[in-house]
């Protein structure tokens, strides 16, 4: 029997956030939930808003057909129009519903534009440390994935790393802010030393370089400006989802944005429909398409997770640890107390605690704690990591 070795391959080797969440659902069933301190998944805590959930019932008093029939395949008309709507109260935007092609969450999203760009031998490149399954989703699109380290100090883009790493074969750069696994947001005058750079460097190579912007952090972010990149860099393509601004992760549902600023708008729309078309992602879930409708504007709910990141900060702090102060999402990222981020997440996984370490993201000696737990969570966690600090400095 044939298989595809590599999809064998990405099945037998599952992503190390999973596995740590999997071993934690496995523990709290052995000793109890309360006395495991899962800080694995980015699974939000906060419960959808009640607006959700109003939506879901007025949906369940329509016609079956018009509840879970098929919608045309970038989304229904009025979703896309609510997208839109919104984007452009909040940019200044003058976006249309045909910008946008609703998706089955990031993941798709990400998958999609990928698609939609690459071909073989093309590279994109990502800032470290980054997302892991990013590499999955460039790999498939027949492209290669190319890690440039974010500056060590602060953890904004390093501008000069990324315009080293730029060859002709570079179709796009892949960015996050609010970032995971780090939490920092990218400034808007690091952002704007990158547009420069990628400007002058698709000139240089006779082609555009796309800045493909992850953005299911957007609206998680604590008293700092969150820049809007298509206003920065024309060649900017978005990808979002609502999983975390709605609390709605098991949903799937979100969006790829082609800005009308884009110069290759025009055939970027079809690449991006056929990429869905090819990859079977289209018509995304009809019932979260009609709570866009009427969610589009909810506000997030971030007190929870900034009351939590208080609470861990000044927690981790007092005891002696060194962090990124997070500026957004709902991630820390902790410095460990040795060189190897394994070694040191096996001491603290004998103590209960499951941050996720560094190297699947792309750099070693840290790890990320997330903190999109619960308050009680976190507060009953401190002596744990004394232990864990005591047990460095005995």
């Amino acid at each position: 029997m044939s298989i595809n070795e590599q999809s064998y391959a990405y099945g037998a080797s599952k992503s190390s956030i999973r596995e740590i969440a999997a071993y934690g659902a496995a523990r709290k069933a052995q000793i109890g939930a309360e006395s495991v301190y899962d800080f694995s998944l980015g699974n939000p805590s906060v419960p959808a808003p009640d607006a959700v959930r109003d939506s879901i019932a007025h949906a369940l008093t329509l016609p079956a057909t018009a509840l879970h029939g098929y919608t045309p395949a970038n989304g229904l008309p009025a979703a896309r129009q609510a997208v839109s709507d919104s984007l452009n109260r909040r940019f200044g935007t003058t976006y249309s519903p045909d910008d946008l092609y609703l998706t089955c969450g990031a993941a798709a999203s990400i998958s999609i534009v990928l698609n939609a760009v690459c071909n073989p031998k093309d590279e994109v490149i990502v800032i470290a440390p980054y997302f892991p399954e990013y590499n999955v989703f460039i790999t498939n699109a027949s492209a290669t994935c190319v890690e440039v380290m974010a500056d060590l100090d602060t953890f904004q883009i390093d501008v000069e790393a990324v315009a080293s790493a730029i060859t002709t074969n570079t179709v796009a750069v892949m960015i996050d802010s609010p970032n995971n696994p780090v939490g920092s947001v990218y400034a808007r005058s690091n952002l704007e030393a990158l547009a420069k750079t990628l400007r002058a460097k698709s000139e240089q190579f006779g082609h555009p370089i796309y800045l493909i912007s992850d953005e299911p952090y957007r609206e998680i972010a604590y008293d700092v400006e969150v820049p809007w990149v298509p206003d920065l860099y024309d060649h900017t393509i978005v990808c979002y989802s609502y999983s975390k601004s709605l609390s709605l992760p098991g949903e799937r549902i979100g969006w790829v944005l082609v800005p009308n600023t884009n110069p290759d708008h025009d055939r970027l729309i079809p690449a991006v429909a056929g990429a869905g078309r090819k990859m079977g992602f289209v018509c995304a879930p009809a019932l979260f398409q009609r709570v866009l409708i009427d969610c589009v504007d909810e506000p997030t709910n971030i007190e929870a997770y900034a009351r939590n990141r208080k609470a861990l900060t000044e927690g981790l702090a007092k005891i002696g640890y060194d962090f990124i102060e997070p500026q957004g999402a709902f991630y820390l990222w902790m410095r460990a107390l040795e060189p190897d981020a394994n070694a040191f997440f096996e001491k603290a996984k004998a103590l209960e605690l499951l941050p996720v370490p560094s190297d699947s993201f792309g750099c070693k000696g840290w790890v990320r704690v997330g903190y999109c737990v619960s308050y009680e969570t976190i507060v009953n966690s401190m002596p744990a990591w004394q232990a864990l600090w005591d047990s460095y400095h005995a």
